[in-house]
C-alpha cells in the first residue's frame, strides 16, 4: 500500500487558463506541500508527472484529463493515458470509475490492465456506494469520493460540501482503503473524514490554486471597493464554496 494511512494527499493541478499551468510550476507547488507535510501528491499529465517526480520520493497518484465532448469522463479513460502517466513515475494510477460513457475500455478492463500491464495500484475516482462497491470488486487498490457532486446524479450533493455520508458508507461496505476528496477546503473538514475512517484525504484547490484562493478573500473585501457603498447588506459578505 503506497498511500500511507492517515495521509494528506495535495493534489497539484492547474488548467491552461490558469497561470500556474505547467510542469515547472507543478514541480514547485509539490515541493511546497511535501515541506509542508503533504504525504502523496496528485498530478495530472505525464509532464507534471514526471516534472514532480523528478523533485519528489513521495507516493504520485498520476491522472490524465482527456477532455471530449461526447464522453463525460475524462479522468484517465482509457489505457494509453494511464501507461503515459505510469512511464512518466506515477506510483498510483488515478481513474473514473464510474460506469458512464467513455472513451476507452470499460472500467473492469482498465483496472485489470493496469494492475497486470503496468504493476500499478488503481486509484479508483466514484460518486455512489455502488460504484464504489463495483471498482472493489474490479480490483482498484483505493476508492474515492472524488466524482460526488460532479455526475448527473449526484449534482445536488455539490453544493453541500463533502460527501461524508458517502465516505461513512464505503468505509463500511468495501474493505480496501477509502479515500476522501472533493470540496475539503478546511482543516476541520479534513479531522471529520478521518473521524468517519478515511485512510487519506486529498485536497487541491484549497492549498494549490491562488487564484480560486484570492477569489474568496476578494469577494470579502469587494463591498468596501470604491463603489459608494460603505458596508455589504447584513454587514459581512459571504464567502463562496468553490471546493477541491
Amino acid at each position: 500500500m503506497l498511500i500511507p494511512k492517515g495521509a494528506l494527499v495535495v493534489s497539484c493541478q492547474a488548467r491552461a487558463d490558469n497561470p500556474l499551468h505547467g510542469p515547472v510550476h507543478m514541480a514547485a507547488m509539490a515541493r511546497a506541500a511535501e515541506a509542508g507535510g503533504a504525504r502523496a501528491i496528485r498530478a495530472n499529465g505525464p509532464d507534471d508527472v514526471a516534472a514532480i517526480r523528478a523533485v519528489t520520493r513521495l507516493p504520485i497518484i498520476g491522472i490524465s484529463k482527456v477532455w471530449d465532448d461526447r464522453y463525460p469522463v475524462y479522468i484517465t479513460p482509457d489505457f494509453e493515458n494511464a501507461a503515459a502517466v505510469a512511464r512518466a513515475g506515477a506510483d498510483v494510477i488515478g481513474i473514473d470509475a464510474t460506469p458512464r460513457p467513455r472513451n476507452g475500455e470499460s472500467v473492469e478492463r482498465l483496472i485489470a490492465r493496469i494492475r497486470g500491464e503496468l504493476g500499478r495500484e488503481v486509484f479508483a475516482d466514484i460518486a455512489t456506494l455502488e460504484e464504489g462497491r463495483a471498482a472493489h470488486a474490479y480490483g482498484a487498490t483505493y476508492v474515492a469520493t472524488t466524482l460526488s457532486g460532479y455526475t448527473d446524479e449526484t449534482i445536488e450533493r455539490r453544493a453541500a460540501g463533502p460527501d461524508l455520508d458517502l465516505l461513512s458508507a464505503l468505509v463500511g461496505a468495501v474493505p480496501v482503503p477509502v479515500i476522501a476528496e472533493g470540496r475539503f477546503d478546511t482543516p476541520d473538514l479534513v479531522t471529520a473524514a478521518f473521524e468517519r475512517g478515511a485512510h487519506a484525504v486529498v485536497v487541491g484547490t484549497a492549498i494549490t490554486n491562488p487564484r480560486e484562493i484570492t477569489r474568496k478573500f476578494a469577494q470579502a473585501a469587494e463591498f468596501w471597493a470604491d463603489n459608494g457603498t460603505s458596508a455589504p447588506p447584513g454587514g459581512r459578505a459571504h464567502l463562496s464554496q468553490d471546493g477541491v
